[in-house]
């Protein structure tokens, strides 16, 4: 799932940095309270989010149908753009010569974060538990759609949109 909309959703400016004041807009919370009713009858294990406020935020509001457990795995983050509270806009500028290796400004290339969240992936493949809600970024969840849909390619992840409090649902096989 895709967290809530944000206040730097509704301004278009990159975030990677936790501590930056990065919320749930109003908007962002009707989404989660609506993806929450949807998910009630979900019998998750616990919930996994990224170490960014909003994902956390998100988790909390869908919790309230489920009281477990809510973990922060560290591969969930958004990519680390190098343009922290900056335009998105000036940073797909910067990587246009090289959308997919590109690290600009000490940040990550998208195939770098792609890395890290295969990471993710993996380790999911050895955990215990039956239902697991993952809640994360557009930019990580491309990853999973293009690993669990099969048949994109790298030069396509870009052109995967997932709304805010979108969510799907896939099976590991272990």
């Amino acid at each position: 799932m895709r967290h809530g909309r944000t206040n730097y959703n509704d301004l278009g400016l990159c975030n990677d940095d936790p501590g930056q004041d990065v919320h749930l807009t109003e908007t962002g919370i009707v989404q989660a309270q609506s993806a929450a009713h949807e998910l009630r009858a979900a019998a998750f294990d616990r919930i996994i989010v990224s170490p960014l406020p909003r994902t956390r935020q998100t988790a909390e509001i869908v919790n309230r149908y489920h009281t477990v457990p809510i973990e922060v795995h560290a591969d969930l983050a958004d990519i680390c753009s190098g343009f922290e509270s900056k335009p998105v806009a000036d940073y797909f500028a910067a990587i246009r010569h090289d959308p997919l290796g590109a690290r600009v400004n000490g940040g990550e290339s998208l195939l770098d974060h792609k890395q890290r969240v295969l990471r993710f992936i993996d380790w999911l493949k050895v955990q215990p538990d039956e239902t697991l809600l993952v809640v994360a970024h557009e930019e990580t969840l491309r990853v999973f759609v293009a690993y669990f849909e099969g048949g994109i390619a790298d030069a396509q992840l870009r052109d995967i949109h997932i709304g805010n409090c979108e969510y799907r649902r896939y099976a590991l096989a272990r």
